[in-house]
């Protein structure tokens, strides 16, 4: 996974739509399937059985009471809680000071710009809260997981790292992750009362971070699943035309709305491209999994041999041939998606929910002052819509096995100051530094000064982070409402996809062997290609390992199960 996070910040919605994640929660009730409850022999492996153990207990914090609670759908998954303001009175969540005045290393990612590590009085006012030094260093992202290899290999690992679940095919995790401390012994079950801010992290989000039966994980913004992304649309444009966005509940009403929002003399075109890579944002609308799916029959298939797929390309490949397609999605420029869409260039486009924000109001009013985004409810080729939701978290924080038991406690009690939840005291702490020095409270919202937009990074919040709701941003509250009003009724339709949150690292030789079929999908759906041509190079896939690779995980379903 290549450049994931590029300009990720502090709010989890918009970070983890970066990385091709949602941000929905999930409680920790229904997760516990991630294995079956059959003997895990094989490294990374657990058994539903021994998780049910290892998890923490999730025992949700009340001390801060939201604008609009979260609501529970589907499978667990629950809506972010909507914050319409600070807190006006922040509680405090953690009563003394945590740290013992140990100085400890860290490691985490950053895509953007790395603030100095000396002299920043934001690092300063965090770590004196904290009564640690927490070293922070924070390296590129985009060269994040090759820079991890040598660490594991040289033995030269930080006191605290962060290791997105990404990078950790290429670590042989399942083995290297010994090199970490067992934090079962202090979180398991109800011992994580001790750390009442880490207790408020619903159980599902830990579940990634267990491997070979013990927990060595932090979650980093976590939630427990996600929508990979959606479908928006201008509002300010749909009802200046009398469309009502809601009578659009399938990919033909979808596609019918072509010839109205199109006018290519006006350089208006109705849709952006609306596929995704790899078909990750079409998968919802024609009901095929976003990688393995388990028919009626019990039997196991990948989306590439769905006729559903093929239905997809049709669809999208028509809607191109109409013209109804901006001419630069077709060719490729995908940077410039978001300038289409705030320009009204295009009307409709996909995007992950991260886009729905107050920084993307500003960006669009700014480009016209009646810009408004609103995203359609889920659609449906046939029958209830439903969507895969992912796991609880893909980022965790590790601390080094070589830790004594007095550190690894200090750190722990650290990490539970770190985790404060939004609305508390320690929360504005952790992420803008000290008042008057790195951030203001602007319209009771905390905003960052000159100088903290210099000095302060995603940098603590990358060790552990607490559930992180939906709030306001440059003043644009409506976009709060609406986002948490879409997300209450998309949660109903969540299903957990094949092998749901399970440790699973495909062997190496099956990496690349999918891109063949994915630069074929963009030809299709684009028209240059056919659909005899997409099934020609399924076939090579199938034949090149995709077969082999369907045994491999017909191999961990007897096993472990499919965590459904």
């Amino acid at each position: 996974m290549q450049d994931p996070l590029k300009g990720a910040a502090t709010n989890r919605r918009q970070f983890l739509s970066l990385a091709g994640l949602g941000a929905l929660s999930v409680a920790g009730g229904g997760l516990l399937a991630g294995c079956s409850d059959k003997p895990a022999t094989g490294p990374g492996t657990t058994s539903q059985s021994d998780l049910s153990k290892i998890l923490p207990k999730y025992i949700p914090n009340t001390a801060v009471k939201p604008d609009v609670p979260g609501v529970i759908g589907a499978n667990g998954a629950v809506s972010d809680a909507v914050f319409l303001a600070y807190p006006s009175n922040p509680v405090k969540t953690v009563s003394a000071i945590p740290g013992k005045g140990g100085s400890y290393t860290t490691m985490t990612p950053l895509w953007g710009s790395i603030p100095p590590s000396e002299g920043n009085s934001y690092y300063d006012a965090v770590n004196k809260a904290l009564g640690v030094t927490l070293k922070m260093q924070p390296s590129d992202g985009n060269n994040y997981g090759n820079a991890l290899p040598a660490l594991f290999a040289a033995d030269k690992l930080p006191d605290w790292i962060q290791i997105p679940s990404w990078n950790t095919a290429t670590l042989n995790f399942g083995q290297a992750v010994s090199k970490f401390a067992d934090l079962t012994p202090y979180l398991a079950g109800d011992k994580i009362k001790d750390y009442p801010n880490l207790a408020n992290i619903p159980s599902g989000a830990w579940q990634s971070g267990v491997w070979n039966g013990k927990l060595y994980g932090l979650p980093v913004y976590p939630g427990g699943g996600g929508i990979v992304g959606t479908y928006f649309y201008r509002r300010d444009i749909f009802e200046k035309l009398n469309i009502n966005a809601d009578s659009i509940k399938t990919p033909d009403d979808l596609a019918a709305l072509g010839a109205q929002l199109t006018s290519a003399s006006a350089g208006q075109w109705a849709f952006d491209d609306l596929f995704g890579d790899d078909a990750s944002y079409v998968a919802q609308l024609f009901h095929f999994p976003l990688n393995w799916g388990i028919d009626s029959g019990g039997k196991l298939f990948h989306k590439y041999e769905t006729q559903e797929i093929i239905e997809a390309l049709n669809w999208f490949s028509k809607i191109v041939k109409a013209g109804h397609v901006h001419p630069d999605a077709i060719a490729g420029n995908n940077q410039s998606s978001k300038q289409r869409f705030w320009s009204g260039k295009v009307c409709v486009n996909a995007d992950g929910t991260g886009a729905w924000n107050g920084e993307d109001a500003k960006s669009g009013t700014a480009a016209n002052p009646n810009y408004r985004r609103s995203a359609f409810k889920l659609m449906s080729s046939k029958g209830t819509p439903t969507f895969e939701v992912t796991p609880g978290a893909r980022m965790f924080g590790y601390l080094n096995g070589k830790l004594k038991e007095d550190q690894i406690k200090e750190l722990l009690s650290v990490a539970n100051y770190i985790a404060a939840p939004y609305g508390s005291a320690e929360w504005l702490t952790v992420n803008y530094g000290a008042e008057g020095d790195t951030y203001t409270m602007t319209n009771s919202n905390p905003t960052l000064t000159e100088k903290g937009a210099k000095l302060t990074a995603t940098s603590f919040q990358f060790l552990v982070t607490p559930p992180t709701p939906t709030t306001v941003s440059h003043g644009f509250t409506d976009v709060a409402k609406d986002y948490g009003a879409w997300q209450a009724d998309l949660v109903k339709y969540a299903v957990k996809p094949a092998f749901y949150a399970m440790n699973v690292t495909e062997p190496s030789q099956y990496s690349s062997i999918g891109k063949a079929v994915t630069d074929m999908i963009q030809d299709v759906k684009f028209g240059r290609k056919s659909i005899a041509d997409y099934q020609e190079a399924v076939k090579t896939w199938k034949a090149q390992g995709g077969d082999a690779l369907k045994a491999f995980y017909e191999d961990i379903r007897s096993k472990y199960g499919t965590g459904q």
